[in-house]
């Protein structure tokens, strides 16, 4: 494949996940080589230079670059920039919440707000509310799937660094409006931060709603085996990466190592495949849930009978494997459901080829009081479910045996 066709000619995105990275080869194997060095050698002292004044590329140290991060950085930024006029920048991070906190310290400073919606991955809370706070950095909440709220909360608080979002959040898998929400935030002046790790690319581009950054957990879908921990941010704008985000990375070290972006870069090549099969089972599995005796409520955006099913038709292409559910039995029968699964992995990650189960209230979301998990939407009662890509029957055998149960 000519170097050049990927930037000359406009791809689909399954097309960009197989060969984006194969830019970064400059060994001609067919698949990228692991660069596992720590450092990198210069020709001379002018060589070393020019590198370390950017006035020619290559790599001087693993903490400030190295091919596979790169390659794999510069892949998932072309996903998320599919319909775009210009390619957005990516950086790759050793986690995704080294993702989150890169955004975080790279935007925000000292008296000013993250104001983020109250449904929230655990750990990006407990960032946002609590480590933040203690070197002056605030945080406050708005009701993710209400405009008025956030259009309240951006009115009632000086000093937003940035409107922080999650849609379909984790793990009521509410939505948030994009662009009504880019609309408000913009108007005030103010950049929107979303993670896009539930829907990937694949599922949402939300580069083209008018977000300025977008991040991921890669551990999750982008990688799709469970075997990787690492996350990503994406923007459009070069003033922004090079400035604020960068340099945060490169300082702080949350860098992602060669093996973990090469293990990405192999993963995301089957992105799209497995996105569809996940669409698939996910939309059998929800209904098949929607209809048993023991589930109250399921909350699956491809569903008619979700509350923001209008909404997830607008701004999503499909709905995803990932959904919540209500049991009638509370927080005795979300654990009793855990102990009788068989097929399905108890685990607290997701978006892996395997079918994946988790109880919020007594996991991943334990160390939150009960009064700020209600605050955020999870009950006692409420289950994650992260529909893999088995064949789906035996998928929903394993549930109902263990409803049943």
């Amino acid at each position: 494949m000519h170097k050049d066709i990927l930037n000359r000619r406009k791809m689909g995105l399954g097309t960009l996940a197989i060969h984006m990275t194969d830019l970064h080869n400059e060994t001609h194997a067919h698949a990228l080589p692991i660069y596992q060095t720590s450092t990198y050698v210069f020709d001379g002292v002018e060589h070393g230079q020019s590198l370390w004044r950017g006035e020619q590329p290559g790599h001087i140290y693993s903490r400030l670059g190295n091919p596979n991060t790169q390659a794999t950085a510069d892949a998932i930024a072309a996903l998320e920039g599919v319909g775009l006029s210009e390619r957005p920048l990516g950086l790759l991070t050793g986690s995704g919440m080294a993702a989150v906190s890169t955004v975080a310290l790279g935007l925000a400073r000292v008296g000013e707000t993250i104001l983020s919606q109250r449904a929230l991955y655990g750990a990006s809370h407990t960032l946002f509310h609590q480590h933040l706070n203690a070197y002056g950095i605030q945080h406050a909440t708005f009701d993710g799937h209400d405009l008025d709220d956030l259009e309240a909360a951006l009115e009632r608080h000086d000093s937003i660094s940035m409107v922080y979002i999650e849609s379909p959040a984790n793990p009521t898998m509410k939505l948030t409006d994009v662009c009504g929400a880019v609309k408000l935030a913009h108007g005030a002046g103010i950049p929107v931060v979303m993670d896009n790790t539930f829907a990937t690319p694949y599922l949402q581009q939300p580069l083209k709603m008018g977000v300025d950054v977008v991040l991921h957990s890669t551990t999750k879908y982008l990688t799709g085996h469970g075997t990787v921990v690492g996350g990503a941010v994406v923007t459009p704008h070069e003033d922004l990466f090079r400035d604020k985000l960068m340099p945060v990375l490169k300082t702080f070290g949350a860098v992602a190592g060669p093996m973990d972006a090469w293990l990405t870069s192999i993963g995301m090549k089957t992105l799209h495949v497995r996105m569809a099969r996940h669409c698939e089972n996910g939309m059998a599995v929800a209904r098949f849930l929607e209809a048993h005796p023991a589930i109250e409520k399921v909350y699956y955006p491809g569903l008619e009978s979700f509350e923001q099913y209008d909404l997830a038709r607008t701004q999503m292409s499909d709905f995803g494997g990932m959904m919540s559910f209500e049991l009638k039995g509370g927080y005795e029968a979300g654990a009793a459901l855990m102990d009788n699964v068989q097929l399905a992995t108890l685990a607290v990650s997701l978006g892996t080829v395997d079918t994946l189960i988790q109880h919020p209230a007594s996991m991943t979301h334990f160390k939150n009081p009960p009064a700020v998990r209600a605050e955020m939407g999870i009950s006692d009662g409420l289950v994650r479910l992260s529909v893999g890509i088995e064949d789906v029957d035996d998928i929903i055998a394993d549930l109902e045996q263990a409803l049943d149960a």
